[in-house]
C-alpha cells in the first residue's frame, strides 16, 4: 500500500502543476503600472518646472493656467475616441500608438519659445496622452476576473501615484542642474523603452497569449464566455439613455476638478503662497501622491472585499460618497490652516481620502461597460478632464484677480461634496446593456 502511495505522487504532481494557472497576468497588469507612472511623471513635469516657465516667459497665472489648461483640454476630448479605438482594434496597439505619440511630445516641450508654441505643444501632448486610462482599464477588464479588477485599477492607480510622488524629486533635481527644457528629453524617451517592450510581449486577450495556459484563462474567465467580438461603434443612443453614465460622468467632473489641483498649481502654491523653499516644495509635492498610493491598495482591497461580501453598491457607491466626503472636508481645513506644515499635511490627507475612491471609480466603469469598457472609461475620464480644464484656470484668475490662495479651496470643496451626491445615485449592479 505504501509503495503504491509513493509510485502515485509524481502523476499527482505533474496533473497538479498542469493545473496550476499561470501568473502572466500579472506580467501584464507590471507593464500597465510602468505606463501609469510615466503618464505622471511627464504630466507632472511642467508642473515642476512651471515657476522656471514662468520666470522665462515672465507669463502671468492666467497664462500658465492656460497652458497647463491646454493639455487637459486635448486630452478630455480624445478620451472617447482612444477608448472606442482601443475596444475596436485592441489595447495592443492603442497604447503603442498612444505612448509613441505623448512621448514625442513630451520632448518637443523643449523646442517652446513662448506661450503660442508651449500651447499648441501642450494641446497635442494631451491629445497624445488621452485613452492610456480607458485602455489599461479595457486591458484590466480582458486579463483579469470581476473580483481582482478593483486591486488591478488599484495597482495601476498605485503606478500614477508612484510615477507623480518620484517626479518632483527628479525634475527639480534635473532643472537645477540642466535648466527646465532638457529633463523633458529625458522623459519622453523613457515612454519609447517601454512601447518596445509592451509591443513585443503583450497580447489583446489571454487566449492569444503563449505564456498563459488553460488553467489561468479559466481563472480569468470564472465561467464567464470569453470576450465577446470587438466593438466597431459607440452606443450613443445606449449611452445617453442610461442613468448610470449621467451621473458617473457628473460625480467624475467633481472628481477631477479637485484632482487638477495637485497635477498643476501644488508647487508653485506651496512655493508662493506658502513660502516653502524647493526642497521643502518637492518633499510636499512629493508627499499627497505617496498618501494616494497607499490609498489605492485601501481602496482596491475594500471595494473588493465588499464585492466578494455580496455588498456591490457598497463596495463601488458607499465607499466613493465616503471617500470624497472626506476630501472635502480636509479642503475646507486646508484654507483655514495658518501654519504651512499643517497645510501642507492636510493637502496629503485630502488627497489620500480622495484617492481612496479611485480603485472603486474604475471598477464601476468595468461593471457598467462591459464589452465596452474602454468607451465608458472614456467618456467617464472625458468629463473629469473636461473639469480639470477648467480648474487651472479658474484658480489662476482667482489669484490674479483676488490675490487670494485660500478661495480656490472653498470652490474645490464644495463641488467634491457635488460628488458624493452623484454617487448615491450611481447602480454598479446595471450594465450598460440594461438602459437599452
Amino acid at each position: 500500500m505504501q509503495v503504491s502511495e509513493t509510485k502515485s505522487r509524481p502523476f499527482t504532481s505533474a496533473a497538479a502543476v498542469a493545473a496550476r494557472p499561470t501568473n502572466a497576468r500579472y506580467k501584464a497588469l507590471a507593464l500597465l503600472v510602468g505606463l501609469a507612472a510615466l503618464t505622471y511623471l511627464d504630466r507632472l513635469c511642467i508642473s515642476i518646472a512651471g515657476p522656471s516657465i514662468m520666470k522665462e516667459f515672465d507669463f502671468s497665472p492666467v497664462q500658465m493656467g492656460y497652458v497647463y489648461s491646454a493639455f487637459t483640454f486635448a486630452y478630455a476630448l480624445f478620451e472617447v475616441p482612444s477608448g472606442w479605438f482601443g475596444d475596436r482594434f485592441g489595447t495592443r496597439r492603442a497604447l503603442t500608438r498612444i505612448v509613441l505619440w505623448w512621448s514625442a511630445f513630451t520632448m518637443l516641450t523643449a523646442a517652446s519659445v513662448g506661450f503660442a508654441s508651449l500651447f499648441v505643444i501642450r494641446l497635442l501632448f494631451g491629445a497624445g496622452e488621452a485613452g492610456a486610462i480607458p485602455n489599461s482599464a479595457s486591458t484590466v477588464s480582458r486579463w483579469f476576473p470581476a473580483a481582482q479588477r478593483g486591486r488591478a485599477m488599484g495597482a495601476v492607480c498605485i503606478g500614477h501615484a508612484l510615477g507623480a510622488t518620484a517626479t518632483p524629486f527628479i525634475v527639480f533635481y534635473l532643472i537645477d542642474r540642466q535648466g527646465w527644457r532638457l529633463p523633458f528629453v529625458e522623459c519622453g524617451l523613457l515612454g519609447l523603452v517601454w512601447c518596445v517592450v509592451w509591443y513585443h510581449w503583450f497580447r489583446d486577450t489571454p487566449e492569444e497569449h503563449p505564456s498563459v495556459n488553460e488553467a489561468e484563462v479559466e481563472f480569468i474567465r470564472a465561467g464567464a464566455a470569453p470576450p465577446e467580438k470587438r466593438e466597431h461603434e459607440i452606443p450613443w443612443r445606449v449611452f445617453v439613455r442610461s442613468r448610470n453614465i449621467f451621473f458617473l460622468c457628473a460625480m467624475y467632473v467633481c472628481y477631477g476638478y479637485g484632482l487638477y489641483f495637485y497635477i498643476t498649481w501644488l508647487p508653485t502654491y506651496l512655493i508662493q503662497a506658502r513660502g516653502f523653499d524647493k526642497d521643502w516644495a518637492s518633499i510636499f509635492s512629493s508627499l499627497p501622491w505617496l498618501c494616494g498610493a497607499l490609498a489605492f491598495v485601501c481602496g482596491g482591497w475594500i471595494t473588493d472585499a465588499l464585492v466578494r461580501a455580496g455588498r456591490h453598491k457598497l463596495a463601488r457607491s458607499g465607499l466613493g460618497a465616503f471617500g470624497l466626503t472626506m476630501s472635502a472636508l480636509m479642503l475646507v481645513f486646508v484654507a483655514r490652516a495658518e501654519e504651512k506644515f499643517v497645510a501642507a499635511a492636510l493637502i496629503s490627507v485630502a488627497l489620500f481620502f480622495q484617492f481612496l475612491t479611485t480603485p472603486a471609480v474604475w471598477a464601476t466603469c468595468l461593471d457598467i461597460g462591459r464589452r465596452r469598457a474602454g468607451v465608458v472609461s472614456g467618456t467617464t475620464n472625458m468629463f473629469g478632464n473636461l473639469a480639470g480644464t477648467a480648474a487651472p484656470i479658474i484658480f489662476g484668475y482667482v489669484v490674479q484677480t483676488w490675490g487670494s490662495w485660500t478661495i480656490p479651496f472653498y470652490i474645490a470643496a464644495a463641488i467634491m461634496f457635488g460628488g458624493v451626491v452623484m454617487w448615491l445615485f450611481i447602480d454598479p449592479r446595471r450594465p450598460l446593456e440594461e438602459a437599452a
